[in-house]
């Protein structure tokens, strides 16, 4: 069995031919763009979408659909008697909320607190 052989402690080199210590590593820096910019949009996976509910409110707003969508049965169902009581002209209620929930200042959040997705 061949055993290895000892390397030469630094007393024993001839002088100049120790070698240098290595480069210290550079410091961090972030990357100028980061190439995945959605990487860190998570979602709920059971969020409800705003585009949804806010299209869903202006074309069929005064049925309610928006809110049934939303998990508010009961503000549906108002919307659709109220819809019904004023022959249409309720149907204003729900075309403005869907513009809000479009705007983004209407509702946050599903009946069950879940934040809408964009």
């Amino acid at each position: 069995m061949t055993q290895p052989t000892p390397e030469p402690s630094p007393a024993h080199e001839p002088e100049g031919s120790a070698a240098p210590p290595p480069p210290p590593p550079p410091p961090y820096a972030a990357p100028a763009a980061y190439p995945y910019p959605y990487a860190f949009a998570v979602y709920d996976p059971r969020a409800k979408s705003r585009m949804t509910a806010g299209l869903l409110g202006i074309f069929l707003g005064g049925l309610g659909v928006h809110r049934f969508y939303l998990g508010y049965t009961s503000v549906g169902v108002l919307q659709i008697l109220v819809t019904l009581a004023t022959c249409g002209i309720g149907a204003l209620w729900g075309l403005i909320e869907g513009i809000v929930i479009l705007s983004g200042s209407g509702l946050q959040t599903d009946a069950d607190g879940i934040p809408l997705r964009p």
